[in-house]
């Protein structure tokens, strides 16, 4: 593995370990103490656990970076590459909590559109990946 990847890239996905675990703590604290607006509001409890299930990305993206360095790619290519991976598991959990931060969110409001931009760069960066491995 390149030092770009391992330390760099490897590091900003590892940090971000950190911030699932306080959005877990605060779902706790919200299960545990029975706070309004979320165990009777479906639609915000819905998107949460979706951002969670979806910090499952980021093992996704740990997975592919070995195989970043083994691509037939141009170092900008690998950078975008890498760029498009951490992305993902940043984008698509911050769009699923961001938009419905207020306890009477009974629908997403417009940065439910984080999760969108998440998924397609996972799936850009997984497809210029798997290309460039072939």
């Amino acid at each position: 593995m390149s030092s770009a990847t391992l330390t760099t890239t490897a590091g900003i996905l590892l940090i971000t370990v950190v911030t699932i675990a306080f959005g877990g703590l605060a779902l706790l604290r919200h299960l545990i103490g029975r706070k309004a607006g979320y165990l009777e509001n479906p639609v915000r409890r819905g998107l949460w656990t979706a951002g969670h299930a979806h910090a499952g990305v980021l093992v996704f993206a740990l997975v592919a970076l070995p195989y970043i360095d083994h691509a037939d790619a141009g170092d900008g290519t690998r950078t975008l590459i890498r760029l498009l991976f951490v992305s993902a598991p940043i984008l698509m959990p911050l769009g699923f909590f961001l938009s419905v931060v207020r306890p009477q969110d009974t629908k997403p409001n417009k940065l439910i559109w984080l999760t969108v931009a998440g998924g397609a760069s996972l799936a850009a960066g997984s497809l210029l990946l798997g290309v460039n491995l072939l």
